[in-house]
């Protein structure tokens, strides 16, 4: 009989999806194609192209004749660039990605079978794809929006999608409901505005009239809106999965993604600039990181309920619109996610990376949660219609491991299969289902009763526990920040109904933050409302992740002019590039500049026109008296310093350019260094030198400059000066 069974089905191999480098996905680029000099252009039929510039014609020397549409090459040309593009994602269309690795840390079979969280032997090769929610792809990458982290694991067993987003809950408890959030929030439909926003009133319309998305909105009007880089957010799964172990017992489980260096945002002002004058400001911010060396990294945990628990709490585990606080279930991190490839082609690396919130492993299933189970459903059919039936043949989304079924035709098929039968069961026994012994997939035997209808759990019904234990846990700092976020969004809103309704609604949360946006906005100031349970979970606030102390991948400006001080300027340089810090020279124009002493010049990376204080973490200025002068005389230098200084960041000078900060930021509460010492006041680190007169005076002022690139470097380490913000400095600082 076996002679009988064709021969491409007597064994599975990864023949049947093309060829590999072994059983691991050693490059997930592994069909890319490099451009050598030898190549020469041809179709692609494989035809080699005598020229690319001219369309055939009916012409003569002296005399324009009409194309002919003969021409093979020129239809293949324009034909193949009118249908190039494909349908952007209806959300999320405005992302970028990159490549790594996964490493188990901790083995948890107690909780799962899945070898990818059992096996510590294992690297598994991973995708990232970081986006904006609302936004199309043209838009700006700073916006206010939720951020989505979905997570490709290439694991020996098959795909596995995490498909998360940088906040750990959603809008919507039930997925027949999210046309509804997601209509709200994009463009309205009669004038196709505002982009990339939620400052509008169809979506606080629906904010008021939805009442479970009130915990979100929360969380969407506070700084994890507004991240400073894709490297500094948390990655959460949002649903509700299932662990199963190999004796049959399941667990509910939530993952959560945590960076190495940190949770961190920009600052509101700051976001809304960078938008207009970087707008790719995320994805090159995670690209130059990666291609400096400087991989980001998150810690992988999960939290996990036993079965028996799942009624416990006081509120449904199963609903997408609350967390499960940490101190009634820690986050036990088990693995290392790091990032450390680019990719080689957008548009086939990212564009076409598809995920599906179905894909998981024998080991991890799905809970009842009625968004994952809508989200199962929604993804599959969204990368059917975006890609087509065979999206899971590209190359980035191809699985490492053996793939073989009877799946066959449908548009951009890539398989070849040879064989005389395309269906199970057949005469020759060929491709059977696998048994749970040979690995499986086996759904956990849940035990279901019930009765149809379109109801909802009564836990389900609490909308406003939550985002008041969300508010109640915030710095002072973020509650202002949130503060001045409704502020602005209802500011945008015309309809007065919209408006006043959400200042109500801010009442069922804390009355203090309903009267104080009222009053801002022009609402009627609510005298009461909901009572404030008073709880906090000290884990919601970002300060609660300020992540590993390194100026690694910050970007730092230099200021310099004509007459610089090149000590002060080559020991800073030295010192950022040798932390693994950026530091990029702004000057008041491109042209080298050369130094006080005339020995040494350098070349400027921008001018300050074409370069702002929103694209770097701190600014430098080197002392030298005439670069001071001519900097003091330039008003968009001065401007530099006090926008820099209004958003919160570490600015160091020495030498005369402390003079120049001082009269910049012209403020009495922030005081700068007299004398030959270090000196450092609300973020600003100062170092008037002077000249040696004897080798110890030498020695000391090295031992000086040392402290000063100390502190200046703790400056940038800690993101931000918040107690600029408390002081209310930064508000008397014109932006």
């Amino acid at each position: 009989m076996a002679g009988l069974i064709p021969e491409s089905m007597q064994k599975v191999s990864h023949a049947v999806l093309g060829p590999r480098e072994g059983d691991k996905l050693k490059d997930l680029a592994h069909d890319t194609k490099d451009i050598n000099p030898k190549d020469r252009l041809t179709t692609d039929y494989g035809v080699k192209q005598s020229t690319a510039d001219d369309w055939l014609k009916a012409a003569s020397p002296d005399k324009a004749g009409p194309l002919l549409l003969e021409d093979p090459f020129a239809r293949e040309r324009i034909m193949r660039f009118d249908h190039e593009r494909i349908p952007e994602r209806v959300v999320h269309a405005r992302g970028s990605a990159a490549f790594g690795n996964f490493k188990l840390l901790e083995p948890i079979p107690e909780l799962t079978f899945a070898p990818v969280l059992t096996d510590t032997s294992r690297e598994t090769p991973v995708a990232v794809r970081f986006s904006t929610v609302l936004g199309s792809r043209g838009s700006a990458d700073t916006v206010r929006d939720v951020r989505g982290f979905a997570v490709k694991f290439y694991t020996n067993e098959g795909n596995w999608d995490i498909v998360g987003n940088d906040i750990p809950v959603f809008f919507i408890q039930d997925a027949i409901k999210f046309p509804d959030v997601i209509h709200a929030a994009k463009p309205e439909p009669h004038n196709e505005v505002p982009q990339a926003q939620t400052a509008h009133n169809n979506f606080w319309d629906f904010q008021f009239n939805h009442t479970e998305a009130t915990h979100m909105f929360m969380w969407a009007m506070s700084d994890r809106a507004i991240p400073r880089s894709f490297r500094m957010m948390q990655g959460f799964g949002v649903n509700t999965f299932t662990l199963i172990n190999s004796k049959g017992e399941r667990h509910f489980v939530k993952f959560t993604f945590t960076p190495e260096l940190g949770v961190h945002s920009l600052v509101w002002d700051e976001a809304l600039k960078l938008a207009g004058q970087d707008p790719d400001f995320h994805r090159k911010d995670l690209w130059e990181a990666i291609a400096n060396g400087v991989f980001p990294k998150w810690k992988f945990g999960i939290q996990v309920i036993p079965e028996a628990d799942e009624h416990k709490f006081d509120f449904d585990i199963l609903d997408a619109t609350k967390i499960w606080p940490e101190d009634l279930v820690p986050t036990r991190y088990i693995g290392e996610l790091e990032l450390n490839r680019n990719p080689d082609e957008f548009f086939t690396q990212v564009e076409q990376l598809a995920f599906c919130t179905s894909h998981v492993v024998p080991g991890i299933g799905f809970s009842d949660d009625p968004l994952l189970q809508g989200r199962n459903f929604s993804y599959f059919d969204t990368q059917i219609s975006r890609l087509g039936i065979n999206f899971q043949e590209l190359p980035i989304n191809r699985p490492v491991c053996p793939v073989m079924n009877f799946n066959r035709d449908g548009q951009l098929r890539h398989t070849i299969t040879r064989g005389t039968v395309n269906y199970w069961p057949n005469r020759y026994d060929a491709c059977p289902p696998a048994t749970h012994e040979e690995g499986a997939y086996v759904e956990y035997a849940q035990k279901v009763a019930g009765i149809k209808a379109r109801i909802r759990s009564e836990k389900f019904k609490d909308h406003f526990s939550q985002a008041q234990l969300f508010w109640n846990s915030m710095s002072p700092v973020e509650k202002n920040h949130i503060l001045n976020a409704f502020a602005f969004e209802l500011d945008h809103c015309e309809d007065p109904v919209v408006w006043g309704r959400m200042v109500k609604r801010l009442a069922d949360i804390d009355l203090q933050l309903a009267q104080m946006v009222a009053e801002k906005v022009g609402g009627e100031v609510p005298k009461e409302g909901r009572p404030n349970h008073g709880r906090k979970a000290p884990a919601l606030s970002q300060t609660e992740f300020p992540g590993k102390a390194t100026i690694a991948a910050r970007r730092v400006a230099i200021l310099i002019a004509d007459g610089y001080d090149p000590v002060a300027y080559k020991a800073a340089y030295a010192a950022l590039s040798s932390a693994l810090a950026v530091p990029l020279v702004v000057a008041p124009s491109r042209a080298k500049i050369t130094a006080a002493d005339g020995s040494s010049s350098t070349q400027p990376h921008h001018h300050l026109e074409g370069f702002r204080s929103t694209m770097v973490d701190a600014i430098f200025i080197p002392g030298g008296a005439k670069s001071v002068e001519t900097l003091s005389k330039n008003g968009r230098a001065m401007h530099w310093i006090r926008e820099a200084f209004g958003h919160l960041k570490t600015i160091g000078a020495t030498g005369e350019a402390v003079d120049l900060v001082n009269k910049a930021i012209d403020l009495p509460s922030v005081t700068v260094s007299s004398s030959g010492d270090v000196h450092e006041s609300y973020g600003v680190v100062t170092m008037k030198e002077l000249k040696p007169e004897s080798l110890s005076e030498t020695v000391q002022i090295a031992k000086e400059a040392t402290g000063f690139m100390e502190k200046f470097f703790y400056g940038i380490a800690q993101h931000r000066c918040w107690d600029r913000e408390l002081a209310g400095l930064n508000t008397q600082v014109a932006y």
